[in-house]
């Protein structure tokens, strides 16, 4: 009996080696696994924090090297129990096609987000002009843009919306030209008037002296002379500009008699019985 349980030991001796040691070298493979894996994310999470990147952009990329990482862990870990690993390889690629194309709109908004955080042609507190919304820039994530109003509305834009379209960054430069166009009858003066309106953006507190505001007759009306006027100023004040000059400018256009033209009309009565 003895001898016989001998004979049966040394036979499955080997493979509870094999075993033991696959279940070692598996708890290994995962320990050095998930430390590499945390460590690239670390690393990469650790880059986007440099001047000039954006940090959001990093954390997924941190987070999608850690994934894909464990991923290639735990199909060498099945491999070394002997599991087929290609056909669970194929059936992951498959699943991950099915899935693509079940969130086409998620990916592309996600594609976009990549791009937008890549190139960065605006940033969170900027004023955009984008997918035919106006507004502060609030946030900026993977899929989506989210924009606060002047009436203090949140607007969620898809991120595929805004990369796809025109993108207008009114806080891109720190000096902007503010273009307002005001009209005098014929029977002025253009000097004056220029005068007037020189005198009128010299008095306010936001606009710049260098570079000089820009005051020149741009067209040739039915019934005005129309000046374009460009002002300077820094880009926090370019609504304050925008709103306050125009009624300044009129109210000195009055005060120094000088006619604003607005549309007349004429009528002719005829007696047919004269």
């Amino acid at each position: 009996m003895e001898f016989l349980d001998s004979i049966d030991i040394n036979q499955h001796l080997p493979a509870a080696i094999a075993w033991a040691t696959n279940i070692l070298l598996a708890i290994v493979i995962l320990i050095i696994g998930f430390w590499i894996a945390g460590s690239v994310n670390k690393l990469i999470i650790n880059i986007g924090k440099g001047k000039h990147l954006d940090d959001t952009l990093f954390r997924f990329l941190g987070s999608f090297a850690r994934y894909l990482i464990l991923a290639f862990v735990f199909i060498a870990v099945l491999n070394r129990f002997g599991v087929q690993t290609a056909s669970i390889v194929a059936l992951l690629g498959a699943a991950g096609l099915a899935v693509g194309l079940a969130l086409q709109g998620a990916m592309s908004n996600l594609a976009a987000g990549v791009m937008l955080l890549i190139f960065r042609p605006y940033k969170v507190g900027d004023f955009i002009d984008a997918a035919g919304c106006f507004g502060n820039v609030t946030e900026i994530d993977m899929f989506t843009t989210i924009l606060q109003t002047f009436d203090q509305q949140q607007v969620i834009i898809p991120n595929s919306q805004i990369w796809g379209e025109k993108i207008i960054n009114h806080s891109h430069y720190d000096v902007r030209g503010v273009d307002m166009h005001f009209g005098v009858a014929y029977g002025e003066s253009t000097d004056a008037a220029r005068a007037v309106i020189d005198s009128v953006l010299a008095n306010h507190p936001h606009i710049l002296k260098d570079p000089a505001p820009f005051v020149e007759v741009e067209t040739l009306n039915d019934s005005s002379v129309d000046f374009l006027v460009r002002p300077f100023c820094k880009g926090e004040h370019y609504f304050d500009v925008l709103y306050s000059v125009p009624e300044l400018i009129k109210k000195a256009l009055d005060e120094n008699g000088i006619e604003i033209p607005f549309p007349h009309r004429k009528i002719i009565m005829v007696n047919e019985n004269a």
